[in-house]
């Protein structure tokens, strides 16, 4: 029997970490864009210049 639970208890935490790598690479792919687009029409600074939109 414990041998048993010890396959279940392994089969679950290999899905329950495929599942959360997956999300976590849809994240990173809706950062990424958001980020692009961000750079790409970032609104102009002091002077004219193209500051930006973040602050870090």
């Amino acid at each position: 029997m414990v041998p048993l639970l010890l396959v279940l208890l392994l089969a679950l935490i290999l899905f329950g970490a495929g599942f959360a790598l997956e999300v976590l690479w849809w994240v990173a792919a809706i950062v990424l864009v958001v980020w692009l687009v961000g750079f790409l029409v970032r609104p102009a600074g002091h002077g004219g210049s193209r500051g930006r939109w973040y602050r870090w």
